[in-house]
């Protein structure tokens, strides 16, 4: 039998309606010569709502404690989804974490997956068992639990796919990947297909349907991902690897923005590519993200540097920036900005791109504040003022 590892997000299992509708699919898919892993999130908003609990009880919790309060909310899942394809006469089995032995490695909140036993799911489908797993966690070289942040599930059923060489298919409340999200853009296009290297981009500048892990998986071990409505016959949007690039392609197949870093900006500090070096390095021990960087030409010896990292590590690396420039009349926050970014593999053979897209928000009124360019990818920081205004006139200039 074909080994399919199918996930569920929250929005799938949000109430019991919704979890015996995914029950019919699953058996369906059992009944169709299939083995079959699922992996589910918490129902509807209930991550939220346990974080909400935990600020009431103390405003700083314990990371480790809340990482083990959050995964609550997926072992729920999995065993209602459990008891209701057991009640409609098929045999299905739920683990934990622990109980799959998926092994994580990291920070609490936003571990990695080291590896996964699979000794206990493979076990389980040779005794014809449909395996619910919690996904979003697992358990680190200490036997604590941890999460994998907001995403993590994809990520999960992604790397179960890869040690059990199956198919992997990702089902949540939209119809398939667009290249720009609808809600932002109505015109927006449902692909077929997209390649691992833009979906990456794409959902690492904030295209929120896919957790940029699970890609980066599915890329490295070449496993397709599928990406579709739940409980429903739509076709949805294959991720994989494109073999070559049509000259004939769009330059551009994607657009995201996201709104959740802040730049940052330190003034006259000495141009010593060490004293930089020096300085990431000890925000990246924190597994603070940075991603936007831009320099200004030396002047008198001194440069002026700018970054973006996540509004949400804002606390903690003012704290290592501060210890690092004594002078935080030098240092300015700008926590007012959009990253707004375009992304397709056709940049690879077609030029000009950067130049139109600039163009457009020039002749718009929209001030670009910090611009960075990879070989598939092109992100400005923007006011978030003009967010709405700047999808509008670049999706409709690139057809997206």
């Amino acid at each position: 039998m074909a080994i399919v590892v199918q996930k569920y997000g929250g929005s799938s299992v949000g109430s019991v309606e919704k979890i015996k509708k995914v029950a019919e699919t699953i058996i369906k898919k059992r009944e169709a010569g299939n083995d079959v892993v699922v992996v589910v999130s918490a129902m509807g908003n209930t991550t939220d709502n346990l974080i909400s609990i935990a600020s009431k009880v103390t405003e700083n919790p314990d990371k480790r404690e809340l990482d083990a309060l959050l995964s609550t909310g997926e072992m729920v899942s999995a065993a209602l989804l459990a008891m209701t394809i057991k009640d409609k006469g098929y045999d299905a089995v739920s683990y934990t974490a622990y109980q799959a032995e998926v092994k994580t490695f990291g920070g609490y909140g936003k571990s990695l997956i080291k590896d996964i036993d699979g000794k206990n799911i493979k076990d389980s489908l040779k005794r014809g068992k449909i395996v619910i797993i919690a996904g979003f966690q697992g358990i680190n070289e200490d036997g604590d639990i941890t999460t994998l942040g907001r995403g993590g599930s994809d990520t999960t059923a992604v790397a179960i796919a890869v040690k059990l060489n199956g198919t992997c298919e990702i089902y949540t409340d939209v119809d398939g990947i667009y290249s720009v999200d609808p809600r932002k853009y109505k015109n927006a296009k449902k692909l077929d297909k997209i390649d691992y290297e833009e979906m990456l981009e794409l959902s690492s500048l904030g295209a929120q349907i896919m957790h940029s892990r699970s890609i980066e998986l599915g890329q490295k071990y070449n496993i397709p991902i599928y990406v579709g409505l739940s409980n429903s016959s739509i076709k949805g949007t294959i991720i994989r690897g494109l073999n070559k690039v049509n000259m004939e392609s769009k330059p551009v197949t994607g657009l995201a923005t996201s709104d959740e870093d802040a730049a940052i900006t330190i003034r006259e500090i000495e141009s010593d590519i060490n004293l930089i070096a020096d300085l990431f390095e000890k925000v990246a021990s924190k597994r603070i993200n940075i991603d936007m960087i831009s320099q200004t030409a030396p002047m008198d010896g001194k440069v002026s540097l700018s970054f973006t990292i996540p509004k949400t590590d804002l606390k903690e690396g003012l704290g290592i920036i501060n210890g690092f420039c004594k002078d935080k009349a030098k240092i300015a926050i700008d926590e007012d900005i959009t990253k707004f970014s375009v992304v397709g593999i056709g940049m690879k053979t077609t030029s000009g791109v950067a130049a139109k897209m600039l163009k457009l928000l020039s002749d718009n009124n929209i001030e670009v504040k910090m611009i960075t360019t990879s070989e598939i990818r092109i992100t400005c920081a923007i006011k978030q003022e003009d967010k709405v205004k700047a999808v509008n006139i670049v999706a409709k200039e690139f057809n997206l």
